[in-house]
Parts: C-alpha cells; structure tokens; sequence
C-alpha cells in the first residue's frame, strides 16, 4: 500500500503542514493552579514536532471555563508567557501547532471556580461522569444557567483568548466545541432548554458555537481557526445525545462552512471508542463544511493510509498513540511497530515519568 498520501505536505487555511499527521490534543494537567504550564511542555511538545501539526491539549480561556485541576490556561499575560517556549520549541524542529480554546460548562466543580461560585452551562442540567480537582476524581457541581446578557462575554473570552495565542507565537487556534463541553452543551438539545435566542431551534442552538467562531475569526484571520467537533460521542448522565445529530451537526457545518476557517476536526464516533459508526454520516458533515477536514478516532496506520490516499481525509489526528511514540510519524512511515500504550495513572498530573521520558526508538 502506497503511503505518499500521509507523508505529503499540505495546507490548512495559512497553515502550510509538513504531512497529513495530526497530533490530537491531550490533556496532561501537568499545569499549576494559576493555570500556568509547566516548563516540561517544551520538551514533551517539541519531541513530536514531526506531526504536521500539533493540536495542543484544551486550555482554558478564562478562570470560569476551567473544570479540571492542573490544565493550563490562556488568559493572563504569565499563561502566555509560559506557552512561548513551546511554540519556538515546535517552530525551532519545523513543525506547526494551533491552541486548542476551551470552556467547560457544567463539567467543573465549585473548588475550581472562583470564590467556590457554581459552573455555568446553557440550562441548569447536572452533568455526569467526574471531573479531577486538587483532591482527585470528584462529581461535577451543579451548573447554574447563563443569563443572556453574559454570553457576549463568553464570546470575549474566546477572543482574548485566541489573540493572546497568537501573541505566544501559534500557528492558529482550534475552537474545541467537541466531547460535551459548552459549546456542544449549547449545540444538544438534551443539555440545552433554554428559550431565548440560544435554545430551542436548531438555528439558535448552534449560534453560540457560531458566533464564536465568527469573532475570533474576525479577530486573527478565519484561515487560522479550525474547530473541532464530535456528534455521536456519548455523554455520560441523562443527557447523551443530541436528537437529530445528522440534521443539526450538519446545519452548523454548513453555516461554519460560510466563515472559510482553515478546517473542521472531527471525532469520528464515541472518543476512545470504535472507529466510523454507521450510524453517522461524516462524509456529508465534510461536504457540508467544504473546506479542509481532519478524522479523529481510533485511526490505525492502515485505516489512516487508506484515508489518505482516498482523499476521504485532508489530516488524520492520532491522541493516545503519541504520549508513548514521541516518533510516532516516523513509525508511521517505516512501519515500525509502537511502543507499549502508556499507564492511565500518569496520563493526568505529575512530572516527567511518562510525560517526557517517553523514549525516540526510531530515529536512534
């Protein structure tokens, strides 16, 4: 099987990419409480600047947008301070690497909030699953809804935040409206009963998302904005899924569609889960955005190469594979076999042990 179609260049909007490898953001929460990433970050990000680009981990474009301990933000000037480094150390080995911009909703807990105060979210819906606080793995607090009148804020927020990435030297931000957060809490009819102009039609459902987008497109130019989104991905509690995800994924598609952004990133069935499900077409979710397109979930090398050279893909995002395989393009390429997927205990929190010291077998 041909694997020219990976390993060639490429271009995402202004993004010019080495090859068609993608690295999926990852959260590490190897951050401090003020939100400020750790100096390792230079080295664990500029080992696998080989990918042809590096989507960063999701990182918080304001106090309230935070819902996990440990995660880095982007809204004060010693945040940006503290991810320049990483963007030289990426450029310096020429890769490229775009922000990921994240608000979590309902998924955070009063400790992490300021002055202890309740998560926000479209409707006062409590979310399930858990969320890792300065005393481990807790119950997500109860969100209050936003007023109207707040959300042009929410929005301000987003744009701060992806003027201040450009400030730390990325390529572009990734508006990550994916896996249950905000922004998709908005697009869901099951976590969004709102009745004003952001709840109830699917036009108003998606606005927000929308909106944010316009914005920061307006304010560091749409070919350095993509977003990334996951129709299908369940969500734990009483609110999994939309009702119609063809029909409102791909209503937002076509209005994000009309922004020119550089791509749309999607997780292609349940993340962490099997790869393409029947049940979804993603395909016309593509034709409607009609710009450049990454496919994220559960890619295997094959599957990927086919992707590729069938065109059914401009990039295709790897996540877990790359904590292990800093060299995972070069494995890729050669066939190589990967190393061992890493322990979940040192996927959030820690130091170096097995964030940095992951080592480059390939290039050796």
């Amino acid at each position: 099987m041909t694997t020219e179609a990976l390993f060639s260049p490429g271009r995402l909007g202004a993004i010019e990419v080495a090859n068609r490898v993608a690295m999926a953001p990852l959260t590490r929460a190897r951050g401090d409480m003020e939100g400020i990433q750790t100096p390792l970050a230079v080295e664990y990000y500029g080992k696998r600047a080989s990918a042809g680009l590096i989507i960063s981990e999701a990182t918080n474009i304001s106090r309230q947008g935070r819902g996990y301990a440990f995660t880095p933000g982007i809204y004060t000037d010693t945040q940006v301070e503290a991810w320049k480094p990483v963007a030289r150390a990426v450029h310096a080995r020429g890769g490229k690497m775009v922000l990921q911009l994240w608000h979590v909703g309902r998924f955070s807990h009063a400790s992490l909030q300021e002055n202890g105060a309740p998560p926000v979210a479209p409707s006062a819906i409590e979310a399930g699953d858990m969320v890792f606080t300065e005393h481990g793995f807790e119950p997500p607090s109860k969100p209050r809804e936003l007023e109207t009148g707040e959300i042009d804020g929410i929005i301000a927020d987003y744009v701060r935040a992806a003027r201040n990435a450009r400030t730390a030297g990325f390529d572009g931000v990734e508006i990550h409206a994916a896996n249950c957060y905000l922004l998709e809490q908005f697009i869901r009819d099951s976590t969004n009963h709102r009745t004003d102009r952001y709840g109830g039609s699917i036009e108003n459902r998606t606005r927000l998302p929308f909106e944010v987008c316009e914005a920061v497109a307006g304010a560091i130019g749409a070919d350095r904005v993509g977003i990334r989104l996951s129709p299908v991905t369940h969500s734990v509690g009483a609110t999994p899924f939309d009702s119609e995800p063809q029909k409102t994924y791909g209503f937002l598609a076509e209005r994000l569609g009309t922004l020119g952004l550089a791509y749309l990133h999607c997780i292609e069935g349940q993340t962490r889960g099997a790869n393409l499900p029947e049940s979804f077409d993603f395909q016309a979710l593509r034709r409607s955005f009609g710009g450049s397109y990454i496919a994220n979930n559960g890619f295997t090398r094959e599957i990927a190469l086919t992707a590729a050279r069938s065109g059914r893909a401009d990039m295709v995002a790897f996540g877990r594979p790359f904590i292990s395989n800093p060299d995972l393009v070069e494995r890729l390429r050669q066939d190589e076999p990967l190393a061992p997927e890493a322990h979940k205990e040192f996927f959030y929190g820690g130091g170096s042990r097995g964030y940095t010291d992951w080592p480059d077998f390939v290039s050796r």
